[in-house]
C-alpha cells in the first residue's frame, strides 16, 4: 500500500494533465455538438422534406457507425485526400466528438421540442409571431431547459468515450497512462489510477447533472 501511495504521488500530476485534455475535448464536444445538434434536430422537424431527410440521414450514419471509425476518417482519411491539409490530434478529436455528439443531441432536441404543448405555438401564431419567431422566442427556450439533464448525461458519456482519442496519439488521460506504463511497467497501478480518475470525473459530473435535474424539475 505504501509503495502504491508513493507511486501515485509521483505520477498522479502527469495523469491530471492528461485528465485536463480529456475534460477540454469533452467540453468542446458537448458545446459544438449541442449547437450543431439543435440545428439538425430542427432540420429533422422541418416541413421541408429535403432538409428533414438530410438530417435523418446524418443521424442514421453517425449513430450507426463507431466513434473510433469516425475519428480515423477525420484524422487519417480526410487529410490523405488533400496533401496540404494537416490535422493535429487535438483538432481531430474535437471535431469527431462534436460531430458524434451532434447526432445524439439532435434526437434529444427533437424530443424536447416535441414535448412542448402544441398550443403554445398556436397561441404565439395568434399573437402575430411567425413560426420561426415562435420557435426562437418561446419553444426553444422551454425545450432547452428540458434538454439540460440529458445534455449532462451526454457530457458524461463523452468523458468516457474520449479515451478513444489515445489511438491518434493525443495525450489524454488514457494515453498518458500508457506512456507511464511504457517507462515503469506498472500495469495494475497505472490502470487503477486512470480508472479512479475517470470514476472521479464521471461521479462529479453525475452529481452536477443531478443538481441540474432537480433545479429544472422545480420549474416544470
Amino acid at each position: 500500500m505504501k509503495d502504491f501511495l508513493t507511486f501515485a504521488t509521483t505520477y498522479l500530476p502527469y495523469l491530471l494533465q492528461g485528465a485536463l485534455i480529456t475534460i477540454e475535448i469533452a467540453v468542446i464536444g458537448v458545446i459544438f455538438g449541442s449547437i450543431l445538434g439543435i440545428i439538425i434536430g430542427l432540420g429533422r422537424l422541418s416541413s421541408n422534406r429535403v432538409l428533414s431527410q438530410i438530417s435523418r440521414f446524418y443521424i442514421w450514419v453517425v449513430r450507426g457507425t463507431p466513434l473510433l471509425l469516425q475519428l480515423f476518417v477525420i484524422h487519417f482519411a480526410i487529410p490523405s485526400l488533400f496533401s496540404s491539409l494537416t490535422m493535429p490530434p487535438f483538432v481531430s478529436a474535437c471535431i469527431a466528438l462534436s460531430l458524434n455528439a451532434a447526432a445524439y443531441i439532435a434526437e434529444i432536441a427533437r424530443g424536447a421540442i416535441q414535448s412542448i404543448d402544441k398550443g403554445q405555438m398556436e397561441a404565439a401564431r395568434s399573437l402575430g409571431l411567425s413560426s420561426a419567431q415562435a420557435m426562437r422566442r418561446i419553444i426553444i427556450p422551454q425545450a432547452f431547459r428540458r434538454m439540460l439533464p440529458p445534455l449532462g448525461n451526454e457530457f458524461i458519456a463523452l468523458i468516457k468515450e474520449s479515451s478513444l482519442v489515445s489511438t491518434i496519439a493525443l495525450y489524454d488521460l488514457l494515453r498518458t497512462g500508457q506512456q507511464i506504463i511504457s517507462s515503469t511497467f506498472k500495469y495494475m497501478e497505472v490502470y487503477l489510477l486512470v480508472g479512479l480518475t475517470y470514476l472521479i470525473l464521471t461521479t462529479l459530473m453525475s452529481y452536477i447533472v443531478g443538481k441540474i435535474e432537480k433545479k429544472v424539475g422545480a420549474y416544470e
